[in-house]
């Protein structure tokens, strides 16, 4: 996504995140089709940090003609050729099944096209649980980071997907450290409203909560934004609960006002927006050519830090 210009805006839950993933090993990364400059300078910031450990899959001339208008050699990274964007996607996905790779990252081929390889049901990368998208949001002055699904993936999800939805972004959080996970079922409204269709949903999603079919977050909702986030909304609304006016991660009801919401985050609050897709084998760092260097680092940053939780079997959102 793309990030405003804010040279007064700071970004320290970013930094903090970059830090710790630089602590771990290398992430051994599959990059779909890193076809022109900026998908390539992306990927090789990230390997000069020892955030990843880049092998690029697509065609080799376009990369390497990439790697010639940046003047910049890629004699020390392994290329694996593939004549155009869907065969990389397929190459790729197929390193990730063989284990070979911890991750896949988007190039300069369209979401859909990486995606599609993905949850192909015959050699795809699919799990028992629904992929979704989440951004990770550093908003200036806000005093932690705000997780935000699903604003990339899913269009109008069914209660059933959206309780993998929540799930994933939970586990996210738990991949973050995140001290407590406190979860807001958005809607317009902080009220259960039959004709809304989003206020059942949330009611139903804290009720599976509290039944043990949604674990590890507290849950509250519906919540309207500024009650979900704001302490004194919270209190003026006479809403008690440890969710509203603390929440750190904001379920959207759909895709357009998840998209919406992290939009105007960016566009208004000079925040930067860092993308990965869980619920698949492995993570997808999904990135924009229009995302800023710190938001491309902590995508790669994310995605280290969900295959180490992973590992330690803290979370189930990929494997």
């Amino acid at each position: 996504m793309h990030q405003p210009s804010t040279p007064a805006a700071t970004h320290p839950h970013y930094d903090r995140l970059i830090a710790a993933a630089r602590e771990l090993p290398p992430l051994r990364v599959a990059v779909v089709h890193p076809a022109n400059e900026v998908a390539l300078q992306a990927v090789l910031e990230s390997a000069r940090l020892g955030l990843v450990t880049p092998v690029l899959v697509g065609p080799r001339a376009k990369i390497e003609a990439a790697a010639g208008a940046l003047q910049i050699s890629l004699a020390d990274l392994p290329i694996v050729d593939a004549p155009h964007s869907h065969a990389a996607a397929d190459a790729a996905v197929a390193m990730a099944l063989r284990g070979e790779v911890d991750a896949l990252m988007k190039g300069s081929l369209h979401t859909d096209e990486l995606m599609a390889a993905v949850v192909r049901r015959e050699g795809g990368l699919r799990t028992a649980r629904r992929i979704s998208h989440c951004f990770v949001m550093d908003v200036p002055g806000h005093a932690q980071p705000l997780i935000i699904s699903d604003a990339a993936i899913n269009i109008a999800p069914t209660l059933e997907e959206k309780v993998d939805i929540v799930q994933n972004a939970i586990d996210l959080a738990h991949a973050l450290r995140l001290p407590a996970v406190r979860v807001a079922l958005l809607s317009a409204m902080e009220t259960v409203n039959p004709k809304v269709p989003s206020t059942l949903d949330a009611a139903a999603l804290c009720k599976m909560a509290d039944r043990g079919q949604i674990t590890g977050a507290q849950l509250d909702g519906p919540l309207a934004m500024d009650n979900a986030i704001d302490p004194e909304a919270a209190r003026i609304k006479g809403i008690v609960s440890p969710v509203a006016g603390h929440a750190n991660v904001l379920i959207v009801p759909q895709l357009d006002a998840g998209n919406m919401l992290a939009k105007s985050l960016s566009f208004l609050a000079g925040a930067y927006a860092a993308g990965i897709v869980l619920g698949a084998k492995v993570p997808i760092i999904l990135t924009s050519r229009a995302d800023s260097e710190p938001a491309r680092l902590a995508s790669c940053a994310l995605a280290s830090m969900v295959v180490k939780a992973a590992r330690e079997r803290l979370i189930k959102a990929v494997g």
